[in-house]
């Protein structure tokens, strides 16, 4: 029998597993997404999010509460009389009476192995910590963040060169099949859950921009993680002159190789960067109010030469 399902969702993200869940023809009584937020040049535009266009055009209820905190919102949303609410990356604190709303409780798919990157940011973070693997859980949500016990799990190998962007595309596809079939489960009363591990505990805190900044004393291996793992947003990157001024480039790109040299200097025409130990050679690079481009393509007009640095 079909359940009754509240979605719970925001950024491109969190679609695929919305398609997934009307395609198997539960009732989504009603989508919880993030308001519209400022957007454009200058911040006049109001943008709906992706998970908001796509419910309207299934024809299907939205709600944008700033906050979930209070009497009304959480009476409004128990009224739903759902059996289940599904969360992937809504963005919002569930306070317990939301929790505890859905006869089922409430679903949650996170991308990383749990307990490892508990939080916001674990795509990038497994990448930046040089992970080889991750993956997509489906667990039972709790107060505490990303505590609860899990239902279901797909793991996914981290190519050596794969960025935070192409892994959050396989991801979102994963967590898209995994709730479908947790919810299936559900449905014949299936869905069994496991007690997370009380060891290898980390946290995926939201990235800052002040972290963002390439540090290029840093071991190679480190430089070409911080890069794959911030692309393509919000993007690592350093400074360097062209024609005659500093100039700020976007590193979007890499792969590690052969070299030695001072910290950030340029060693030879292919754009192979010295780092605190090591090399990385640059593959793709975007300059400040330009296109991502590859580097040769870079080279050919930014004149750049070996002996030159990056800051």
């Amino acid at each position: 029998m079909p359940l009754r399902v509240i979605f719970m969702g925001t950024p491109e993200f969190s679609v695929p597993t919305l398609l997934a869940i009307a395609d198997a023809g539960h009732e989504i009584e009603a989508v919880y997404t993030q308001p519209p937020r400022a957007a454009g040049r200058r911040g006049l535009e109001l943008t709906r999010s992706p998970v908001e266009r796509e419910a309207e055009r299934l024809g299907i209820e939205v709600r944008t509460p700033v906050s979930l905190k209070s009497e009304a919102e959480q009476q409004a949303f128990r009224a739903l009389r759902a059996d289940v609410a599904v969360v992937v990356a809504y963005g919002l604190l569930l306070p317990k009476p939301i929790l505890e709303a859905p006869r089922l409780g409430c679903l949650n798919g996170h991308a990383s192995l749990l307990p490892r990157w508990r939080g916001a940011a674990p795509i990038q973070r497994a990448i930046m910590a040089g992970d080889t693997e991750t993956g997509m859980m489906v667990m039972r949500m709790e107060e505490g963040l990303d505590t609860g016990p899990v239902a279901m799990v797909e793991k996914c190998a981290i190519g050596p060169d794969m960025t935070a962007g192409e892994l959050h595309d396989r991801l979102m596809h994963i967590s898209a099949a995994l709730m479908a079939e947790a919810l299936a489960r559900m449905e014949r009363d299936a869905l069994t859950f496991t007690a997370q591990a009380t060891e290898g505990v980390t946290y995926a805190k939201k990235i800052d921009k002040a972290e963002t900044r390439v540090d290029w004393t840093r071991p190679a291996g480190e430089v070409h993680d911080h890069i794959r793992g911030l692309s393509p947003f919000p993007g690592a990157w350093c400074e360097t002159e062209i024609g005659g001024r500093l100039e700020r480039l976007k590193l979007l790109r890499s792969t590690l190789s052969q070299g030695a040299g001072e910290p950030g200097g340029i060693l030879d025409d292919r754009l192979t960067v010295a780092c605190g130990s090591g090399a990385i050679r640059l593959v793709e690079v975007q300059r400040a109010g330009g296109r991502p481009i590859a580097a040769q393509e870079f080279l050919r007009g930014a004149k750049l030469e070996e002996g030159m640095k990056f800051s």
